[in-house]
């Protein structure tokens, strides 16, 4: 029976793991594993391509392909939906709009995503709440011109966040995590202290073309864990 690209991903990730193919040595050519795995060239091929970019095997044109010696597993950057991660806990998911208006950004965060003085932006600062306790405190810029849509839509019914990953789709971005004090805005919106250590969240993303689309910051409640799995 043939074998799907994901059932050779699995297979030979299972094999790199056991060792069976060992770090900087060459794997079986693909015309080998084809006729192993009983399919075309083009699905061991992408499985291996898989591989490759998740940095388990290097590639060389000519040379063949081998285990990396060092595997680095690269990151992939997905939006969160916080609907779902509170909903996740049990919680019951609620947001609340605290402002919405065509602000000028400022000059830092336009140099940040590349964007000229006239850009269309818009700023929205959303606070997401956890059966009705304060969970996250988000103030985003958008890029009118790569969100189009979103000047018009009724973030009452649907959040910022939700409605940009459904709408406004990216190609890549950055994502950075640091520890900062609750100013007087944030102290009051997420009911803690003034100066109370608060995890930030700062995201930017870029659409098809290089295009910027957003640049969000996130400041969540005291207490407030991530979990990543590697």
């Amino acid at each position: 029976m043939a074998q799907s690209w994901q059932d050779i991903h699995k297979e030979a990730l299972r094999r790199i793991h056991s060792r069976e193919w060992a770090p900087d040595t060459l794997i079986p050519n693909e015309a080998d594993l084809a006729e192993e795995f009983g399919c075309s060239r083009a699905t061991v091929n992408r499985a291996l391509r898989a591989l490759a970019e998740a940095g388990w095997l290097e590639r060389r044109r000519k040379a063949g392909t081998r285990v990396a010696r060092a595997p680095q597993r690269r990151a992939q950057l997905a939006i969160p939906l916080l609907r779902e991660e509170i909903e996740a806990r049990g919680q019951r998911f609620a947001h609340r709009i605290l402002s919405r208006s065509r602000s000028k950004m400022p000059s830092p965060l336009r140099a940040a995503l590349g964007l000229s003085d006239d850009a269309p932006v818009e700023r929205v600062q959303t606070l997401y709440l956890a059966d009705g306790h304060p969970f996250a405190l988000e103030d985003r810029w958008v890029h009118l011109a790569a969100a189009p849509g979103f000047e018009t839509a009724d973030l009452e019914k649907i959040s910022p966040n939700e409605w940009l990953v459904q709408h406004a789709p990216f190609s890549h971005g950055t994502l950075d995590y640091s520890a900062a004090p609750a100013g007087d805005f944030e102290a009051e919106q997420l009911g803690c202290a003034n100066g109370t250590a608060l995890l930030c969240m700062q995201r930017s993303t870029f659409g098809p073309g290089e295009r910027a689309a957003t640049l969000v910051t996130t400041h969540f409640a005291p207490n407030h864990r991530v979990r990543l799995e590697i």
